[in-house]
């Protein structure tokens, strides 16, 4: 049997996906979303931002949503932290709350300038003059390994496609600072801000990475969706490096999520936490979580949000594997997605559904 890599999941519904949905949507909907999410298994929840409302107006409440939930026991709960200011507020709740601090220290760079000035206000060319002190830092702490990334890594939705070599170039010009250091790489970051993600891409990527520098064996790859691509992307991912690697993803349940300063808005999308758990299911890799109850939290997101999520399998439920769970032959039409429900909720919601079969369908699962 094939061995896969380790996964490590982060799940980030509540702060990338909430980041682009309705300010209004009150703080108990919120909380109790939080802590059905903490019920599912998943150990790595980001529960918002500590920005300015100014930027992100659905990260205000943040404060009330942290002094009011329950945290499970075992989950790891994170926040994005822009700035000295959010990190003094995420302080304040901290435990149980984990001020997230990277394995290793890494330098990184978006390659689209025009995004990050429209993202953090700031220049690629700030980006990298911050370089050299955080090497100094590392020399200083004495680091015995170092991380490299690079951000819009395949493509810009204002500056167009990026090229291996344009992505080689940036990461090398990273690895050198630390190769001058003396401390080990070990650890890489692609994000995708702007979905212009592709599986042939991905894997040409990785397998350049792999080759070029084999001390590298985790990987951190931040995938949007606006383009159908994620979950290809990130199935090359799964197949591209090694079983002794790990691998390291973000999704959201319902695949909600998006950013106002790329240009797709609540079209940028992530994987679908429900998707992604039933695929890594059906490989046989072991993930831990109650798949039943993740769709249910796609379900109170729809509630929340007042519209389907881009996911699937909280449409159609998870492949009948089980022979307890295969369909009923002679069920009716099943047209809607509620009638589609069934799976969960039993032939009560397809009962008035045409039954146009002249006889009854034989069913192997009753013999």
């Amino acid at each position: 049997m094939r061995q896969w890599p380790k996964i490590e999941y982060k799940e980030e519904c509540m702060r990338e996906g909430m980041q682009i949905e309705d300010v209004n949507i009150p703080v108990d909907k919120k909380l109790r979303l939080l802590e059905a999410i903490s019920e599912t298994g998943l150990k790595s929840i980001v529960v918002g931002s500590f920005v300015s409302p100014k930027y992100t107006p659905q990260m205000a409440c943040i404060d009330e949503l942290l002094s009011r939930f329950r945290p499970r026991p075992g989950v790891t709960y994170t926040a994005l932290v822009a700035n000295a200011r959010g990190e003094e507020r995420a302080r304040a709740y901290s435990p149980p709350l984990t001020l997230e601090r990277e394995p290793v220290p890494f330098l990184r760079c978006h390659l689209c300038d025009i995004f990050v000035r429209r993202n953090f206000n700031r220049s690629q060319a700030q980006e990298m003059a911050r370089w050299p002190q955080i090497v100094e830092r590392a020399k200083k702490e004495s680091s015995t390994a170092a991380g490299i990334g690079i951000n819009a890594a395949w493509g810009s939705n204002f500056l167009g496609p990026f090229t291996l070599e344009q992505r080689m170039e940036m990461l090398t010009r990273q690895h050198k600072l630390w190769d001058q250091a003396n401390i080990p790489v070990t650890h890489i970051s692609l994000g995708d801000p702007m979905s212009w993600n592709a599986p042939h891409e991905v894997e040409e990527t990785l397998t350049t990475i792999k080759h070029r520098w084999p001390a590298i064996t985790h990987f951190k790859l931040h995938f949007h969706n606006a383009r159908g691509m994620a979950m290809s992307s990130t199935y090359a991912a799964l197949r591209t490096v090694e079983a002794t690697d790990t691998l390291y993803f973000d999704g959201s349940i319902g695949g909600i999520g998006g950013c106002p300063y790329c240009g797709n808005g609540r079209a940028t999308g992530m994987v679908a936490t429900e998707d992604l758990m039933h695929l890594l299911q059906r490989m046989g890799i072991e993930t831990g979580v109650d798949l039943n109850r993740i769709i249910e939290c796609a379900w109170m997101v729809e509630d929340m949000i007042g519209r389907p999520t881009m996911g699937h399998v909280s449409k159609a439920g998870p492949c009948p594997v089980d022979r307890k769970d295969w369909y009923d032959p002679n069920m009716p039409f099943v047209e809607t997605f509620e009638q589609a429900r069934h799976f969960r909720f039993g032939p009560g919601v397809y009962k008035d559904g045409q039954r146009p079969w002249k006889e009854p369908i034989p069913n192997p699962a009753a013999v």
